[in-house]
């Protein structure tokens, strides 16, 4: 029976992703950072592990605990939406923080045991943007292209040892309350110069012609998770599949 490792999962993507593994019969490690075991299934083939991707420590104490995994699923994120001349920088270093430089931890964390039992899998959850960057977004779009170049350059270094490595891209997903997981609104970093250009887009954010469910994101991670080809990308909901097929 094979253990996978999911960050993130007090909500959104990560819980219902942990709930997908689960129902398939793995072993699930689900952390976050305040852990809930009430929104999760109870069995013993599922814990909940405390884990804050961005300290160093938390991430040893987390995978001391949960002994071996199979797969480690990066999914923990935080969006921030708004002009990027007005977005304190000290936040935008807290977005990298956790998108970025957590994933790269995480990931440089479990890479020992894969490597030397030759077997494992990282599943990198990133989003559309990188497929087509949208405006209002251009620190979160830059933090998850890093960990797109990051997964396709480690999917080579780690291939050398069976190790496989693979990004799952999901779309917009209303339901998630994407930006609202920081303490920054996003009124605050529209100024009045931008208001008649921000207007119109998050007019388009509350009408979307096709959404990404969390059961999308799901599927997908599970589908990266137990692929064994040479795929690298997976893109999750019907509009970032649009978005794939169009680039």
């Amino acid at each position: 029976m094979k253990t996978v490792l999911i960050t993130g999962c007090s909500s959104g993507y990560g819980l219902e992703t942990a709930r997908h593994f689960h129902a398939g019969g793995w072993n699930v490690v689900a952390t976050m950072r305040s852990p809930r075991q009430d929104i999760l299934p109870r069995s013993e083939r599922m814990r909940v592990v405390a884990l804050d991707v961005t300290n160093e420590d938390s991430i040893a104490a987390a995978l001391a605990a949960c002994g071996p995994i199979d797969v480690l699923v990066n999914n923990a994120g935080i969006g921030l939406v708004g002009a990027f001349e007005a977005m304190p920088m000290v936040h935008v270093r807290k977005l990298f923080e956790t998108n970025t430089f957590g994933v790269m931890a995480m990931t440089q964390a479990v890479i020992p045991q894969f490597r030397a039992r030759r077997s494992g899998v990282v599943v990198n959850v990133t989003s559309s943007v990188t497929l087509a960057p949208m405006p209002l977004a251009a620190a979160y779009t830059a933090s998850k292209m890093a960990i797109e170049g990051f997964t396709g350059s480690l999917a080579h270094e780690l291939g050398a040892f069976d190790v496989r490595v693979k990004l799952v891209e999901p779309g917009y997903a209303p339901s998630t309350r994407f930006a609202h997981n920081t303490e920054l609104r996003v009124g605050d970093l529209i100024p009045e110069a931008y208001a008649g250009f921000a207007g119109p887009i998050f007019a388009g954010f509350a009408t979307p012609e096709m959404v990404t469910k969390e059961t999308d994101v799901a599927e997908a991670v599970w589908l990266a998770a137990n692929d064994v080809s040479g795929q690298l990308r997976f893109p999750a909901g019907p509009d970032a599949v649009a978005l794939a097929q169009a680039s």
